[in-house]
């Protein structure tokens, strides 16, 4: 698998990924590009939707489209959620600076969603944080849903990690959610983080949250890191360098290896989903890994690098 999108107003762009399984399919969700709402205006961002029955060969399906006021400049860095056989997905605002937040919608098919009537249903205060939201994930975690986001300083230079939670069940509307604690619950400190963490990807095992992240920004180069909870909020990381680095020289992955994301299929078999780039971000691609654990310490068990037929 190697996957990217040209449906879009950009060649080859597909960043930002989220895959799910209804049934026999999956679905993956991720950022694309399309023009702009009058001629002559900027591109807006915007969540695609592709479908597959292996995770190897994807087939673009629809964009989600835009239809709230919040959305008007574009949306993007899905995160999917399946609870009770319904699709929550978690996106951001985006072109709006400070005043980013994230959106949320429902689906029963994965492809035609309901937006939330209260959009957006979550920013930080802005008394720690610059309030902005962006890059979503959520993980059910004892009796609640957990929510991390990544906002700014106040001066808008360091990318960090924020957190809240509602109560599990809930409809996620702007009501439902708590900020977890007025303060970053991630933030850069290693030399190959630079100035950034970035796009949480969850999941749960042994009473533990395991959080993989995009440290330094886009093409900086971006790699992915890891950090371990006991409550969701208060996290440690075990490692001072990479867990999944960018490519050498030549690679798909060459300037990137990040905004990973985390999908735990039927039978158990855990894949990393990310993003990466060979040249500096003019191109984006999706690929996969699949990860396993000694212990309590994640490792990669093997790599999905093989091009589609019509990737070329």
């Amino acid at each position: 698998m190697l996957y990217t999108d040209s449906h879009g107003s950009k060649e080859k762009f597909a960043k930002d990924p989220a895959v799910i399984r209804l049934g026999d399919t999956y679905y993956l969700y991720h950022s694309s590009f399309i023009s702009g709402k009058n001629p002559g205006d900027k591109d807006r961002l915007i969540v695609a939707i592709a479908t597959s029955s292996d995770m190897e060969h994807w087939t673009f399906v629809d964009f989600l489209p835009l239809t709230q006021e919040c959305e008007e400049k574009g949306i993007g860095a899905p995160a999917a959620y399946v609870e009770n056989g319904v699709v929550h997905l978690f996106y951001q605002t985006y072109g709006n600076r400070e005043r980013d937040a994230i959106c949320h919608a429902t689906s029963r098919d994965g492809i035609h969603f309901e937006k939330d009537p209260t959009n957006p249903i979550f920013r930080p205060t802005a008394d720690w944080c610059c309030g902005r939201a962006i890059d979503a994930d959520v993980v059910a975690f004892g009796d609640k849903l957990f929510l991390y986001i990544a906002t700014r300083d106040k001066d808008f230079k360091i990318q960090m990690q924020g957190c809240a939670y509602a109560p599990l069940g809930s409809d996620y509307s702007r009501d439902q959610w708590t900020q977890a604690v007025n303060a970053p619950i991630l933030s850069p400190e290693y030399p190959w983080e630079g100035k950034c963490i970035e796009a949480a990807a969850t999941l749960v095992r042994n009473n533990k949250v395991y959080l993989f992240y995009g440290g330094s920004y886009n093409c900086t180069p971006q790699q992915i890191g890891y950090a371990v909870s006991e409550d969701g909020v208060h996290f440690v990381k075990p490692l001072d360098h990479p867990f999944l680095p960018c490519g050498k020289e030549g690679d798909w992955n060459a300037s990137e290896s990040g905004h990973p994301y985390v999908f735990i299929d039927d039978d158990g078999r855990i894949y990393l989903f990310y993003q990466g780039s060979p040249d500096g971000g003019k191109t984006w691609i999706l690929s996969r890994c699949e990860i396993g654990f000694h212990g309590d310490e994640p490792y990669i068990i093997q790599f999905f690098h093989e091009p589609e037929e019509d990737f070329q």
